[in-house]
């Protein structure tokens, strides 16, 4: 396909082989049907339903009743430190290099969440010694938790929490629970004093209000989908003043119901609004998708090219919860790879 521009747009190998960086990824999610029927025989649960359908969902709400099942066999930090290990070598596998992973400790009911979060830090450090992608780890509240548990948390995280954990996040859904932001306001106020970086699922189950919420009582460097900004105009001049980037799960969004497919979801016209936009998985083997696949579904609908790819990747780095010389890392990386096309178009120009 010759993209609008002129370029050529990308297919899934020249996608999969560029160095990605991904910042909406939940490590529950990264697990395959076929370890969840494994885990479901080892405790002996009778599995919800056959694992070949085990991901076929309508609704958001439908998705979030299936994933908490399976989260429930999740009941070791063995099993949580091999996850991470595992998720790593996956998105390694896809060609992404750095990650910012969510965890919801609400869903290991069986582990506390100190020795969840360490174990889970365990596994990717353990992963990055072995080549595999550079994974940080992003705990989430749950919005029906209480600001207590959320300050706890936060304050364990500071003091005596692992490295490997760059932000704090928030998820659950928006249309069932409410408005449940204000109540958190003093907790993210603490984890930015504690120098962690502020995400949170807005913007989804919800309107845009959901989001000009979570912005006005957590005071966000990000939003995690956001898309719904699409029906503000105001939100999305606000978004893009403030540099607040919205990372996006096209894929994701369509499965739940809230679009009906890639073509119509506003990840393009949010970008042509001059919102800061990423592309996420989400939940890659939950939602059977990969990051290559959701950039070469967006270049297909938006005809980009590589140099669409690279900045939408480039837009990943400067909103990443890391330091500036990884993220300087980062970008060097991707000057490379380009340079390193660059030169292959020319050798091959040269050789017709």
């Amino acid at each position: 396909m010759t993209t609008s521009d002129g370029g050529i747009a990308p297919g899934i190998d020249v996608i999969r082989a560029f160095p990605k960086v991904e910042l909406h990824v939940h490590v529950e999610a990264c697990l395959s049907a076929e370890r969840i029927e494994e885990l479901a025989a080892r405790f002996g649960v009778p599995m919800l339903r056959a694992a070949e359908s085990l991901f076929d969902y309508a609704t958001l709400a439908d998705f979030l009743t299936v994933y908490e099942w399976w989260c429930d066999l999740l009941r070791t930090t063995e099993i949580a430190e091999q996850l991470a290990y595992d998720t790593a070598a996956q998105l390694s596998e896809d060609g992404i290099v750095y990650a910012e992973v969510l965890c919801g400790p609400r869903y290991w009911t069986h582990i506390q969440r100190e020795p969840l979060i360490e174990a889970l830090a365990a596994g990717f450090e353990r992963a990055h010694r072995d080549g595999h992608a550079d994974c940080r780890l992003t705990p989430s509240i749950s919005r029906e938790q209480s600001p207590e548990w959320a300050m706890g948390l936060v304050e364990w995280l500071g003091t005596s929490g692992p490295s490997r954990v760059v932000g704090l996040g928030l998820d659950g859904n928006e249309e069932l629970l409410g408005r449940t932001s204000p109540k958190f306001t003093e907790v993210y106020a603490r984890a930015a004093d504690l120098g962690f970086g502020r995400t949170a699922h807005a913007g989804e189950s919800s309107g845009p209000e959901g989001v000009w919420d979570a912005l006005e009582h957590l005071h966000l460097d990000r939003v995690d989908h956001g898309v719904r900004s699409i029906e503000d105009p105001a939100l999305q001049e606000h978004l893009g003043e403030q540099e607040i980037t919205l990372n996006v799960t096209p894929t994701s969004n369509v499965i739940t119901g809230m679009y009906p497919d890639i073509d119509h979801h506003p990840v393009g016209p949010l970008i042509e609004a001059g919102v800061p936009v990423t592309i996420n998985s989400d939940d890659p083997k939950a939602m059977k998708v990969t990051l290559s696949g959701e950039f070469a579904e967006v270049s297909r609908s938006l005809d980009w090219n590589l140099t669409d790819v690279e900045a939408a990747t480039r837009r990943a780095i400067d909103a990443a919860f890391c330091d500036r010389d990884r993220a300087a890392s980062l970008h060097r990386r991707i000057d490379a790879h380009m340079q390193g096309q660059q030169g292959r178009a020319t050798q091959e120009d040269g050789n017709q």
